[in-house]
């Protein structure tokens, strides 16, 4: 079932901010986007790095020092890899047995997701939306490595099972947050595919990327859920505005120009009701943050507007289906920047709607 969900320029956000205190973290969000929420990624903690925070649950998960990776040449990886399966088969023909499989995020690996259930379950009205998100299927097989140091992309079976493990966590992210009666987006994040059509990744084709990523959005759909691909530089777009994604997340403020180059596959998209959320407000160099303002960050939108306008797609659906963004997450930046960005974009969806 299609879910009517037109966004207006309202404000969200991309998962992640410089503080040690999830409670902290959450009353930030609230107050700043409190129409879309999110749960919010500290990557002060090393768990919640963007791949280290969905790798448990994985078979043959193995740590030396700070090293993470999978063991496929261990006597028990057999096994361990066999339980996995049978663990998701039982899954797929009884979902209530998800609630207590290894793939439920919990406490330990995800504060931040049950401080934001906390949250929105003493809301006195529900938001226009709730927001959650999972490291991208291409991401994450290409990035969790086995003994040799080799991507589990590269194995069959390895890859089988990342998908399914991000796409049973997309799927139990929902079920948690469909409660609320608003409509639930899963955000896929994607960084990893901007290193697509790179000599690193010369042997993988479209089609192995599409795979990756249809699986986990059709998991996301199954589910009633809305699913977005957010990639924080450029990449190849028409992988993703040719996909089943209901939203494309992109840094607008730095790759417009990448992004117009696709103008039939960005035309088509719009018009089966994919939405764009503009990554407008810079996050990637503290001197753009410092140099900028919501005045000419709406100068920019403008421009950007009017190319989109040139290339046949009517001001009026870009404006409904947009979601006004920071360009990647904040964890990264100074606590005083990270909090320009989040009052920027909130300041700026404002602007936008007001004007339109």
């Amino acid at each position: 079932m299609k879910i009517d969900f037109k966004p207006c320029g309202l404000p969200a956000w991309i998962g992640s901010l410089p503080l040690e205190d999830h409670g902290k973290a959450v009353k930030m969000m609230m107050e700043y986007t409190p129409d879309i929420p999110l749960w919010i990624q500290l990557p002060h903690f090393k768990s919640e790095g963007i791949i280290a925070q969905f790798l448990p649950g994985m078979p043959g998960i193995k740590t030396d020092g700070d090293r993470k990776f999978i063991q496929t040449n261990d006597d028990a990886f057999d096994q361990q890899i066999l339980a996995f399966f049978e663990e998701y088969m039982a899954i797929m023909e009884d979902e209530l047995k998800l609630a207590n499989s290894r793939f439920a995020m919990t406490n330990e690996t995800a504060p931040g997701f049950f401080e934001f259930i906390k949250t929105l379950d003493a809301l006195e009205k529900p938001p226009v939306a709730v927001k959650g998100q999972v490291v991208g299927p291409f991401t994450f097989s290409t990035g969790v490595v086995d003994q040799a140091g080799k991507a589990i992309f590269y194995n069959d079976q390895l890859r089988d099972a990342a998908i399914k493990s991000i796409a049973l966590k997309a799927r139990w992210q929902v079920k948690q947050l469909k409660k609320y009666g608003v409509p639930v987006i899963i955000f896929l994040d994607e960084p990893g595919l901007t290193g697509f059509g790179s000599s690193a990744f010369i042997s993988v084709s479209h089609q192995d990327v599409e795979a990756c990523l249809e699986e986990v959005i059709a998991a996301v759909h199954e589910e009633g859920a809305l699913a977005g691909v957010h990639v924080c530089a450029n990449a190849e777009w028409s992988i993703i505005l040719d996909s089943s994604a209901d939203i494309v997340s992109f840094d607008a403020y730095s790759f417009f120009d990448k992004f117009i180059l696709y103008p039939t596959q960005l035309k088509k998209f719009i018009e089966k009701g994919g939405l764009i959320a503009w990554g407008i407000v810079p996050t990637g160099d503290i001197e753009d943050v410092e140099k900028e303002s919501v005045e000419s960050l709406a100068m920019l939108w403008e421009n950007e507007v009017l190319q989109m306008e040139a290339i046949g797609i009517d001001r009026s659906r870009i404006i409904e289906q947009s979601l006004i963004t920071p360009s990647c997450g904040t964890g990264a930046l100074p606590l005083d920047i990270a909090k320009k960005v989040i009052r920027m974009t909130r300041e700026l969806s404002e602007k936008i709607r007001l004007s339109s």
